[in-house]
């Protein structure tokens, strides 16, 4: 039994993402029962503006509206959530090419700067 032993350093990152998902659930949480809020809100404004219904039917017009909103705030949100997949991946991809292009470009720098240090020192040598 060779479990990898890990270190402190490795469990405080641990800690640290578990925390970090935690968070995410609270605030995914806390926006959801907003939204839920806002269309209940938004129901009874709605419903508010047709006087002539009867209580029994306002009430099934406001759960309805709020059903349709719970839906179209739903399929909203999955889209923002693939879109924003796609541009993490779009943006990784950039991010490590221009990390290669600055690489590249420090090593070459130090490699004229090597170069240039040292056909100065030969040439002070003469």
């Amino acid at each position: 039994m060779s479990e990898r032993i890990r270190t402190g350093e490795e469990r405080i990152r641990e800690s640290e993402r578990d925390l970090d998902r935690a968070v995410n659930e609270i605030e995914g949480f806390l926006l959801w029962e907003a939204e839920k809020d806002r269309a209940r809100t938004r129901a009874e404004a709605f419903c508010a503006g047709l006087p002539w219904l009867t209580d029994t039917q306002r009430q099934e017009v406001a759960v309805r509206y709020c059903q349709d909103q719970h839906e179209t705030s739903r399929a909203y949100l999955q889209r923002i959530a693939v879109r924003s997949a796609s541009l993490r991946t779009e943006y990784e991809g950039v991010y490590r090419v221009l990390r290669r292009r600055l690489v590249t470009a420090c090593v070459s720098a130090t490699a004229v700067a090597v170069a240039l240090v040292t056909v100065a020192a030969a040439g002070l040598t003469r």
